[in-house]
């Protein structure tokens, strides 16, 4: 399946028409796609599937978008958590550096299924920008489901819970994640 998920599909595209196309009006902010297509384009990677972390908007917004780019069709919208040292409710602060518990923007391509000892099943992330996210494997920062990623969580909390840096989501939806992001997939997290 890994040769399926490099597509000439999404060497330039036109990111205003696709995202049109795609429906996104009105659930993930123009200039927030294009950045990831931009993003994506720059580092010449080309994969079926985008996913797009906007951590603009605050984490109680479903705002983890994945996208397939192949079909032109948002397959999944769901919540995903910020690194503690990023804030509180808004991700307001980011970082590359070991142990600053922040979120790392950028482009990542999704590596392979792992087993966390501490979370179960996980993706690898292999941060494509040097000097904003090219520390993940070494900091340990990996697609992951969390219990204090879910509506429960918020309706107590009022957010999210909050990781040590990764883009944490719902348990539930790992399985789903890792069949479409697995060996190739690629996330793109936007912050101002």
């Amino acid at each position: 399946m890994p040769a399926e998920r490099f597509s000439d599909a999404s060497a330039g595209l036109n990111s205003n028409a696709l995202y049109a196309e795609i429906g996104l009006q009105g659930q993930l902010a123009e200039p927030v796609f294009a950045a990831g297509i931009r993003s994506a384009e720059r580092h010449g990677q080309r994969s079926r599937i985008l996913a797009i972390a906007d951590m603009t908007q605050p984490s109680t917004a479903k705002r983890l978008y994945v996208i397939d780019l192949d079909s032109k069709v948002l397959l999944l919208r769901t919540y995903v958590a910020h690194g503690q040292g990023s804030g509180d409710l808004n991700c307001t602060s980011f970082s590359n550096r070991e142990g600053s518990h922040q979120t790392s923007k950028g482009l990542y391509r999704v590596g392979t299924e792992i087993v966390s000892p501490k979370h179960g099943p996980a993706l690898l992330l292999h941060g494509l920008d040097k000097g904003l996210n090219d520390q993940a494997l070494a900091r340990e920062v990996i697609i992951h489901g969390a219990d204090y990623v879910s509506p429960a969580f918020i309706a107590q909390h009022g957010r999210l819970g909050r990781s040590w840096g990764c883009p944490a989501v719902e348990r539930e939806l790992m399985p789903r994640l890792i069949d479409l992001l697995a060996d190739g997939g690629l996330l793109y997290v936007h912050g101002r």
